[in-house]
């Protein structure tokens, strides 16, 4: 068996040299003027969008205590709901419980009480500390169903993103467009992990952890639904400085919005334990004009919503090739097919 093997790949290489000589020769030479007019389709797409530096304080951790400036809508509203409303019902009941215990150990205490009240139970009392409570939860209910309906009532779409949560990376793909990458977290250059053909993170991509090499970007101004999911284990979606926290479930798609205004760089991570990388799966989100979101898309090689892609535009050109191109006949690939079957 191993001598027939031996004759069959001296067989092929004999064959095949001969076989790219023969295509070889019948190849013409490209003229001027069909390399002037490959030329164009030959070039390279747009120039990317330089990387923008996040504003300090706006989008990232800085260290407050509360929530983070928020920059749509919804998380304007629910801010508001939180800092000027579900605050102040929590301190106003701490207040009034704090001051009903200091009354009853100064009201009640055995000094004052020699002897203690036989009193089972008193109607005006049980009155109060049934409607109240009720009271408390409609104040509470009626905003946050107000909140609710907004959040899950989104206008019109102008763009769609489909996110999905890896081990542990993301993946976006933009289907109105044709662009579609993968996200990874950049290591510091001091980092003996990172590897040659890593670029290191610097103070233009972000702070450390939360840095990417690819940035998800959308249009200000614009409404932007995400729809998100995983591959493998559970993940979570959140950007904070969106009021977004969305679960990322393998065999589920699930949705959220946003219409951010304000361009500039907005840094998430995932929020669900999702193996040992966890810590390592951030989100940057750069907000950009119309214009230079347009721009991004064609140096990602993709084209507006509803545009003709750039490769279906030239359909005639297979129907001009000259007759000297064309592939040659399939007699050769039985020799080919050998070399290969030789090599395995």
């Amino acid at each position: 068996m191993r001598l027939i093997g031996w004759a069959i790949a001296l067989a092929a290489a004999g064959l095949t040299p001969a076989a790219m000589a023969q295509g070889t020769a019948s190849a013409p030479a490209p003229s001027a003027a069909t390399a002037n007019t490959a030329a164009p389709a030959a070039a390279a797409p747009a120039a990317a969008l330089p990387t923008v530096a996040p504003t300090p304080g706006i989008g990232e951790p800085d260290g407050r205590m509360g929530l983070q400036d928020q920059v749509t809508p919804i998380g304007r509203e629910a801010a508001s709901f939180h800092d000027y409303w579900l605050l102040t019902i929590c301190a106003a009941i701490c207040i009034v419980v704090l001051a009903l215990l200091l009354y009853a150990i100064i009201r009640f205490r055995r000094g004052a009480n020699p002897v203690p009240s036989r009193n089972s139970h008193n109607t005006t009392i049980e009155v109060i500390w049934t409607l109240v409570p009720v009271l408390i939860l409609v104040a509470i209910a009626i905003p946050s169903i107000r909140l609710l309906r907004h959040q899950y009532t989104p206008p019109p779409v102008d763009l769609t993103v489909k996110v999905t949560g890896h081990q542990w990376y993301w993946s976006y793909e933009y289907p109105d467009n044709g662009v579609q990458f993968d996200s990874y977290m950049l290591k510091e250059a001091s980092d003996p992990t990172r590897q040659a053909n890593q670029r290191a993170r610097t103070d233009v991509d972000g702070p450390p952890l939360l840095a990417v090499d690819e940035r998800v970007v959308i249009p200000a101004g614009k409404v932007v639904k995400f729809i998100i999911t995983a591959d493998d284990v559970i993940h979570s979606f959140a950007v904070p400085a969106f009021w977004v926290k969305q679960d990322a479930n393998p065999g589920q798609l699930h949705e959220t919005w946003v219409k951010v205004d304000r361009p500039g760089v907005y840094f998430g991570q995932c929020s669900e334990l999702c193996g040992a990388r966890h810590a390592f799966m951030p989100i940057a989100v750069e907000v950009v004009p119309p214009a230079q979101f347009a721009a991004w898309v064609a140096s990602k090689g993709g084209h507006q919503a509803g545009a003709q892609p750039a490769a279906a535009i030239p359909a005639a050109a297979p129907a001009a090739t000259p007759a000297a191109a064309q592939p040659q006949p399939a007699t050769q690939e039985p020799a080919t097919n050998q070399a290969a079957t030789a090599q395995n």
